[in-house]
């Protein structure tokens, strides 16, 4: 499974969002877009699902173009889907549990069969039995944006997008929606692509990182490699991750340490081994 976008440029009027992008997404991959306020960023996600058509160029699922009159969305929507920023877009139903059931009905799935792959994939997100039955309007940002991620998990897609899903959250609501993406991207086989605004999730969970500027890829590779660009990602507005950026201030004052590492985990127990052992061998020398 794959979407491809190939050479597309998509325009609002004369303002011109995207330009030229190609682009291969593969099944399996954990992906976040980068980039500033206006780059292209949601524009491109939604050209990945059919919600936009491009002005010029090709999208492409399973070796498909989409773009042509003749393909059935309907066929793409059951593949792929996108978890607006705003939660409230896509919450609509009177109850937690009916709106979760109802991306179902097309499914021709019995009442029974819908209830149990709603509840399923509430509790996937940790929400609350008690909630069930209650107004999704009544629960709080995060818990709306958990049920939003239910009803594309009840309908057992591919591909999940998601567009700023943690915009807003507390540090432990934040944490707990990010690792429930890394588990269905690891452990169920979905494919995540994530537009995020936060370095720090960034690089402690996608596995690839695209960069947009001004409608345009500026970089496509690892985070470790991507974030080695500090001028360049600088310029467009991208901030370090602050693991990453406390090593380049501390490299600054001398500390013999390694800039490349990008992730809590790495720079503690980098920092752990200069202060340990390294420094205690570098003067001795």
């Amino acid at each position: 499974m794959s979407i491809r976008l190939e050479n597309v440029s998509y325009s609002y009027g004369e303002k011109q969002a995207i330009k030229n992008v190609s682009l291969d997404i593969k099944y399996g991959e954990f992906i976040a877009i980068i980039g500033h306020i206006g780059s292209g960023k949601s524009t491109i996600i939604q050209l990945l699902n059919g919600l936009k058509i491009p002005t010029k160029g090709s999208v492409y699922f399973d070796g498909k173009e989409i773009t042509k009159k003749d393909y059935k969305k309907g066929k793409l929507i059951e593949k792929v889907s996108i978890v607006f920023q705003y939660p409230e877009q896509q919450l609509f139903e009177k109850t937690v549990i009916k709106d979760v059931c109802y991306g179902l009905i097309n499914k021709e799935l019995s009442e029974e069969e819908g209830l149990e792959r709603a509840k399923k994939a509430l509790k996937i997100v940790k929400i609350d039995e008690s909630d069930y039955y209650s107004s999704p309007f009544e629960l709080s940002g995060g818990q709306k944006r958990r049920v939003a991620i239910a009803g594309v998990l009840a309908m057992d897609l591919d591909v999940i997008v998601l567009d700023e899903p943690t915009a807003g959250l507390d540090p432990i609501g934040k944490n707990d929606i990010l690792s429930m993406l890394k588990d269905l991207n690891q452990n169920r086989n979905k494919t995540i692509v994530l537009v995020s605004h936060d370095m720090n999730d960034v690089c402690e969970y996608a596995d690839r990182v695209i960069a947009i500027n001004q409608g345009e890829i500026v970089f496509d590779d690892t985070p470790k490699e991507v974030f080695k660009n500090k001028k360049e990602l600088e310029a467009m507005g991208i901030k370090l991750p602050e693991a990453n950026m406390l090593l380049r201030n501390l490299k600054d004052k001398g500390f013999l340490v390694d800039t490349s590492l990008i992730n809590i985990d790495e720079t503690v127990e980098e920092i752990f081994d200069y202060l340990t052992v390294r420094r205690g061998l570098n003067e001795k020398s």
